[in-house]
Formats: C-alpha cells, sequence, structure tokens
C-alpha cells in the first residue's frame, strides 16, 4: 500500500482479491490424485499446448502417457476433474486454445504474466464453471467477445484481464450473461469510448472495478452510484472530463476511489464526502480540482490514504482531518495551500507514514506535533515559506528515510545537521536552498549518517569548504553542492566516496586543479561497477524538474559536473579512467592545455561541455568515436584546426564551435583549406556508415533533456 506506489509497475498492480473474501476460491485446494482425467480433458490440454510456440518446459510433464492430474499447473478434484490450471510466470508464448472451455469442472484459470499473444477465447469467458479468469500481463489484443443474451447465466465472479493491448469498448451490454461477476480489472489495455453506464444492471455484485490506464473518455456515470456493493473504483490515468457527479457518492459501501491524472474537475463538497464513512483510500491527483478540503473530512474515520496532490486546491488545512486516526499517507503537494500548520494537530494521527506538502504556501514554523508521528518514514515540506531552525523533536523521528526540507527559509545548518545525524535511518536529506549566506561546518557532525544515500545542500549559497565530514557517509551515491559561494580545491579525499556516480559542485568558487582523485572514484571507472548499485527506491519520488521524477537513484545518469568554477590547469589523462560517466561538465573554469585524447574511452558519454575555458590545440578527431554524444560545446577556448565531421559531429549547432576563431569546418564560416583537413586514416571503417552511427546518435537525443535537466538538477529538487 504505502509509502511506496509506481504507477509504472504495470504487471505488479493486482486485482485485491483476497480483501473480497471469496470463500468460493477454497474449493480450489481440495485437490486429489487418486483418480484420473479422462480423456476429453487430457486431449484439451494438449490442444492447448500445441498453440505455444514456447511452453515454458511443460512438454517434460505434460505427457500422453500419464495422468494429466498430475502435470505441472494442474489440479483435480477427488472425482479426477480438472479444477485449476495455474500456468503464471511461465514465459509462454503463443495462443490460448479456446479448447480450455472444455474442461467442465474447471473453476480457476491463471495464465498471467506471461507472452500470449493473439485474442481472448469466447469460450473461457462463456464457460459453464470457471469462476476466477486471470490472463494480466500478456499481449493478448483485439476486442473483447460478445456473447448472445440469449446465453444461459455463466459463474464467472472475478476476471482480470489488465496489462494486455486489448482494444474497443468494455464490456458490451451483452455481457449481461455473467451477472454474477464480483471483481473486474480492466486496467493498462487501450479500451476507447465512454464508460459504460450499465455496471450497477449488469453485474449487481460488484464489488472490484479497475479501468486505469485506458483511453476511456467522456464524465463519469452518476449511475455507478447504485453500486451497492462496489468497494474499489480505480479509473485513474485517462481522458475524462467533467467532475465527479453526486449520484457516485451513494455508492457508500466505496473503501477506495482512484481517480488520478484522469482530467477532471470542480471541487470536493460536505454533503458527499460525509456520505463515504467506509473509505479507506481517496486519489484525486493530477487533475483539476479546485477548493477547500471540506471539513467534512473528518468524518471519514477510515480513511488511510489522501492523495489531492498537483490540483489547484487552497485554503487552509482543515483541523478536522486529525479526527480520521488512521492516515497512513498524506500527498497534497503542488497545490495552493497556505496558512500554519500548526493548526492541524499531527500528533492525532500516530499511523502516519508519509507526508508530502511539497509546493504549497504553507508558512510559520513547522509543527513541533509532526514530531510526535514516531512512524513518519518519508516528509517533504519542500519549497514552501517555512522558517525558523529545526527543532531537537525531529530526533524523535527513527524510522524517518526520507526528508526534503528544500527551498524554504530554515536557518542554522549546523544545528539542523546536528539533530538530523541522529535519524539513524536517513537516507535522502535534501535540505538546500535554506541557510542563506551561512558557513558549511567543519566540525564532524556526520554523527550516524550511515545510510544516508543522497545528500543535497544546494542554492544556499554557503561560504566554507567541501567539509570533510562528507568523507564519512560510507554509503553515498548522490552529491549536491552546486549553487554555493564553497572556496578551497577540491579535496583529495573525494575517491573514498566509493559509491558516488553522481557529483555536481558546480557553480561554487573552488579553485586549484582538478585532482586526479576525481578520477580514482570507483563508481565512475567502470561500467561493470554497475552492479554495486542499491536497487532500492525513494520512499517518494524526486523531482529534478517539474517535468521529471525519479523513483530511483539509479535512473540518475552517471555525472560530474565541476563547472562555473575557478579550476586552473589542464584537465587531467586520467579523465578516460571515467569509462562509465554519462555526463561531463567542466565549463566556465580557467582551464588550459588540450582536450586530452583519452577523453575517447568515454564511450558512454551522452553530454560533454568544456566552454568557456582557456583550451588550446584541436578538437581530437576520435571524439567520432563517441557514439552516444548527442549534446556538445567546447564554445568560447582558443581552439584551432578542423571541426571533426562526419556522424554526431554533423548534427550540432555552430554555436557549439563559436568563440575558437581559429578553427575550420564545413559548418563554419571558417572553411577548411585541404592542407587543414584530417586525414583519411583518423577516420576508422565504424564511422564510414553514416546512416548507421547518425542513427545511434540520434536515438539518445531522446535522454539529452533529461540530462540536461540533471545538469542544473540542484535548482529544482523537492
Amino acid at each position: 500500500m504505502y509509502p511506496l506506489q509506481l504507477s509504472d509497475m504495470r504487471c505488479n498492480r493486482k486485482l485485491p482479491i483476497n480483501s473480497l473474501g471469496i470463500s468460493l476460491l477454497l474449493l480450489m485446494s481440495l485437490a486429489s490424485t487418486t483418480s484420473s482425467c479422462t480423456q476429453q480433458e487430457k486431449a484439451s490440454l494438449l490442444e492447448f499446448l500445441s498453440g505455444l510456440s514456447q511452453d515454458g518446459g511443460l512438454t517434460a510433464s505434460w505427457r500422453k502417457d500419464t495422468d494429466c492430474c498430475s502435470w505441472e499447473g494442474i489440479t483435480c478434484s477427488t472425482d479426477g476433474m480438472v479444477t485449476d490450471v495455474s500456468l503464471a510466470s511461465k514465459s509462454l508464448q503463443g495462443y490460448i486454445s479456446p479448447t480450455l472451455g472444455n474442461l467442465t469442472g474447471l473453476l480457476q484459470l491463471n495464465l498471467s504474466n506471461n507472452l500470449l499473444s493473439s485474442g481472448l477465447p469466447q469460450e473461457l469467458v462463456s464457460s459453464d464453471s470457471i469462476i476466477t479468469l486471470d490472463i494480466s500481463c500478456n499481449r493478448l489484443d483485439g476486442e473483447l467477445p460478445e456473447m448472445s443474451s440469449s446465453t444461459p447465466v455463466h459463474p464467472l465472479k472475478v476476471l482480470n484481464i489488465s496489462s494486455n493491448l486489448f482494444t474497443g469498448q468494455f464490456p458490451p451490454s451483452t455481457w449481461e450473461a455473467i451477472e454474477d461477476l464480483i471483481a473486474l480489472n480492466a486496467s493498462n489495455n487501450s479500451f476507447t469510448g465512454q464508460l459504460p453506464t450499465h455496471f450497477c444492471t449488469s453485474f449487481p455484485s460488484l464489488a472490484v472495478l479497475e479501468l486505469s490506464y485506458n483511453r476511456f473518455t467522456g464524465s463519469v456515470p452518476s449511475e455507478l452510484g447504485s453500486c451497492s456493493m462496489l468497494r474499489v473504483l480505480k479509473v485513474g490515468h485517462n481522458n475524462l472530463s467533467g467532475t465527479l457527479p453526486d449520484g457516485l457518492f451513494n455508492a457508500t459501501s466505496l473503501e477506495i476511489i482512484s481517480f488520478p491524472r484522469s482530467g477532471l474537475q470542480g471541487t470536493l463538497e460536505d454533503t458527499n464526502i460525509f456520505k463515504l464513512t467506509n473509505l479507506a483510500t481517496l486519489d484525486l491527483g493530477e487533475n483539476n480540482f479546485s477548493g477547500k478540503i471540506p471539513e467534512s473530512i473528518g468524518h471519514l474515520k477510515r480513511l488511510e490514504e489522501l492523495h489531492l496532490n498537483s490540483n489547484n486546491m487552497y485554503g487552509e488545512l482543515p483541523s478536522a482531518l486529525t479526527n480520521c486516526i488512521n492516515l497512513i499517507a498524506i500527498n497534497l503537494n503542488c497545490n495552493n495551500f497556505s496558512g500554519q500548520l500548526s493548526k492541524v494537530n499531527f500528533s492525532n494521527l500516530p499511523n502516519l507514514v508519509s507526508l508530502d506538502l511539497m509546493r504549497n504556501n504553507f508558512n510559520g514554523t513547522i509543527p513541533e506535533s509532526i514530531y510526535s508521528c514516531i512512524n513518519l518514514i518519508a516528509l517533504r515540506l519542500s519549497s514552501n515559506k517555512f522558517h525558523g531552525q529545526l527543532t531537537k523533536g525531529l530526533s524523535n523521528l527513527k524510522s524517518l528515510a526520507f526528508l526534503s526540507l528544500y527551498n524554504n527559509s530554515l536557518t542554522n545548518l549546523t544545528n539542523a545537521l546536528q539533530i538530523l545525524a541522529s535519524s539513524k535511518n536517513l537516507a535522502t536529506l535534501l535540505i538546500g536552498r535554506n541557510f542563506k549566506h551561512e558557513t558549511m561546518p567543519e566540525d564532524d557532525i556526520s554523527g550516524s549518517f550511515d545510510n544516508i544515500r543522497f545528500l543535497g545542500i544546494s542554492d544556499c549559497p554557503l561560504f566554507g569548504k567541501i567539509p570533510f565530514w562528507i568523507s564519512k557517509l560510507p554509503n553515498l551515491e548522490i552529491l549536491i553542492l552546486s549553487n554555493n559561494q564553497l572556496t578551497g580545491s577540491i579535496p583529495a579525499w573525494i575517491k573514498a566516496l566509493s559509491y558516488v556516480f553522481y557529483l555536481n559542485i558546480s557553480n561554487n568558487s573552488l579553485t586549484g586543479e582538478i585532482p586526479t582523485s576525481v578520477t580514482d572514484m570507483s563508481m565512475l571507472q567502470s561500467v561493470k561497477t554497475d552492479a554495486n548499485l542499491n536497487p532500492r527506491v525513494f520512499v517518494l519520488p524526486v523531482y529534478p524538474a517539474l517535468s521529471h521524477q525519479y523513483l530511483q537513484p539509479f535512473a540518475f545518469p552517471k555525472l560530474l559536473d565541476l563547472s562555473n568554477n575557478k579550476l586552473t590547469g589542464e584537465i587531467p589523462l586520467e579523465i578516460g579512467q571515467l569509462k562509465s560517466l554519462h555526463s561531463l561538465n567542466l565549463s566556465f573554469n580557467n582551464l588550459t592545455g588540450h582536450i586530452p585524447i583519452s577523453i575517447c574511452n568515454l564511450t558512454n558519454l551522452q553530454v560533454l561541455d568544456l566552454s568557456n575555458n582557456n583550451l588550446t590545440g584541436a578538437i581530437p578527431g576520435a571524439l567520432d568515436n563517441l557514439h552516444f554524444l548527442a549534446a556538445f560545446n567546447v564554445s568560447d577556448n582558443d581552439l584551432e584546426g578542423p571541426v571533426p565531421s562526419g556522424d554526431q559531429f554533423n548534427t550540432f549547432e555552430t554555436s557549439c564551435f563559436d568563440g575558437n576563431t581559429k578553427l575550420c569546418g564545413p559548418m563554419l564560416i571558417h572553411k577548411c583549406c585541404s592542407a587543414e583537413a584530417p586525414p583519411a586514416s583518423i577516420l576508422s571503417t565504424e564511422q564510414t556508415d553514416y546512416k548507421v552511427a547518425f542513427a545511434i546518435a540520434f536515438s539518445a537525443f531522446f535522454g539529452v533533456g533529461v540530462l540536461y535537466d540533471q545538469i542544473v538538477l540542484s535548482r529544482y529538487f523537492g
């Protein structure tokens, strides 16, 4: 449930069948191998097997000379009838044979999470025995089969067709023949048209309805309010319009209402919210709702998750919100809420795990009552108007793993770090754009920061030096100290950060040469070290820009950004050791010497910016070997000679070479004479196929916008 929801993990979003308590499914466990299956059932199963181009090893078990009740994935009843076919996650490919509908005793069919294609056989939906049908997470396509309105009632109760490629409208009204349907999951397909209005009349026992991630249009039908048994309603990520109809709130058994990113608007009315006393989850995030949170929200005693993020709502939070004592997650980010949070007594919410109030207009001090939520794992108050110092009460949050206070007006950085050091589980700490013009503490205040993996202290701007205590953060992966006024040299101990793969110390006043210790950072040296990266996820998404969010640290590019400092000397030859780098930015310094040929070893490089330095000599022709290079800038140096031509270099704007009056090339004003042309031997045979190389380079452009966001990442973090 919480603290993490991943909208893009399609095949992990399973139908909540267990919550329905469908006791009839217990019949599946009544298995015996004392009787043999019939020849007809064996033939039907073998026909299914013959339709598979990849059988996941079933052939070894499904043999004609053995009893099919002993076959892998097959369960039989005491009288030898096949009751259960469970072949989930077997890497099956091919089509689903309609002969499975001939298994007259089949109660459950589970073919989920395979690679099956073609359509859904009507024989399975219209089976006279199947109660549970799960074909989710395959490649099935086409429209759903229609059934004659004259067909007898079928026993199907649970239908999961999610995460396929189905199209058309769903369901046809003729599906009234499965009137006993309890749970329906058709999410993650391409169904179109308006949401059907006859669900409640066709399926009077319907308790679970999931239609998210489709292409439905139009309004939410008020007829859904007549589904007296409906407990789960998920219709998010569609192209709907209008408001939530008043009639919907007559479905008073609802426990989950989920309409994120659906194009809805309107306000939440007191009289409507008041009715949903069984509600556990209300998710209306990323829509166009406006108005205030009604005081009647306090009547939802069972409410566990409240998601109203990314709307146009405003006003103060109602004090009645803390009457929802079972709240686990509150997400109100990216709205216009205001006022002082001290009016809300968070101490009444002992179960709160996640509180996200990012990008609102809350002011005053951070209320002490938040620190009584001892189960809090994620706290994000970034981009508000909080002021003052952090208090020792924050140290009560022993489970805190994610804290973002970015872009407020907090003071006393030393005090803040000393308090936070007691949070032993803290993994993500974003406190930049606070502590204006203070000094970076040099004393050893790292304390128990053993689990810190993401540290962002940017945009303050802080005085002082890069502190030694950072070297004692053993699990650090991402370090951002950009946009401060730090001085001194880049410390030699930087190589001790053995897990750091993203280092941004740009826009400071650092001096001296680039130390070779930077080139000894192990996570930037070899792509083989990727396996050492922790595959964990952020407790809350991290936003480097409004248009991008990251759920895993691993999603960030391998980056080294030393730009906008006062670094001198030459670019070290050892820079070529950082073979894992995706982005290298050394621009706006006072670097001299040649562009080292060793940069050509950085074959994963997508962004290279060496502009605004004092570099001399030629641009190495071997840079053509960087086939993924999609952004390149050497402007405002003192380079000379021909610009490499062909491959991706033909795609770069001429502005990338401006300010180098001695450069020449076909795309520049200064053309090269024959004596200046590069010798043919420079061009490898791999580079002669321009179309292939260009296609490879052009494909990298898809990620360039994201990488450029990373270069200025610290300005936007939330």
